[in-house]
């Protein structure tokens, strides 16, 4: 798969809010295809863990047929995370791993699906949507809890599948609250790029099952990066008692 050369993935830290403000003025919140266009879809997730002082990170995608749900094809990297955690700041830490990790895709996606939120986030560059000018394809973020902005809170919504609230800061709506099955907690979607939120809710709700809240590859990939950490940090381990 190519990947779009966007800005360099090494910058200064002091730099991320500008690039974030740059590439809100190229958010696109509009369907570049129709959902019966989707062939595969994608899911994003990362996992982390310490060995001595290093940090270390694991970026799993799992791609499925959006209409079977099979998977199709799981890729993944590995590397050191030299980033620190800064809420609103996820992106620099995230996409070196997920860029290499999607380098490595034969059947590429039509849609990727990022653990993370997209629009709705300060700047409405949250992970999915930083991502998106990358890939060059459609985004949706799903966070499974709440990043509170300009201090708004959300209205829960009722205790009913696909039932959802709008959420709203300064009378904008930023993304939904949405719930997937009866008295299970709901999650937090909003658009990435290149889709409106009638649709990002549209897909996510086709890739709900019984298994989890959260959509299927995401779920899938959820599962993937955490049986990678067990692997990799377990031989990591024995390696360095070399």
């Amino acid at each position: 798969m190519k990947i779009e050369d966007i800005h360099p993935l090494g910058i200064e830290s002091d730099t991320f809010t500008s690039t974030q403000v740059f590439l809100s003025s190229k958010i696109d919140l509009n369907n570049v295809w129709t959902v019966k266009d989707i062939k595969y879809c994608a899911g994003v997730d990362l996992a982390y863990w310490v060995e001595g002082e290093i940090e270390w990170g694991v970026c799993s995608i799992v791609v499925i047929d959006y209409e079977t749900k099979n998977v199709v094809e799981k890729t993944y990297s590995v590397g050191q995370i030299t980033v620190p955690y800064i809420p609103g700041y996820l992106a620099f830490r995230e996409l070196p791993l997920v860029l290499e990790a999607a380098q490595k895709i034969s059947n590429v996606p039509d849609l990727f699906i990022f653990d993370g939120n997209g629009y709705l986030h300060p700047r409405h560059i949250g992970i999915a949507t930083h991502a998106a000018f990358f890939l060059n394809k459609p985004t949706i973020g799903v966070a499974k809890s709440y990043f509170k902005i300009d201090n708004a809170d959300f209205e829960m919504p009722e205790n009913q599948a696909s039932s959802y609230k709008e959420i709203k800061v300064q009378n904008e709506v930023y993304g939904r609250v949405l719930r997937t099955h009866k008295d299970v907690k709901p999650i937090f979607i909003s658009c990435g790029n290149e889709i409106d939120l009638e649709t990002t809710t549209e897909v996510i709700l086709n890739l709900i099952d019984k298994e989890s809240r959260l959509p299927i590859p995401v779920r899938l990939a959820d599962l993937e990066s955490r049986l990678l950490r067990r692997h990799l940090s377990k031989a990591n381990s024995l390696s360095g008692s070399k």
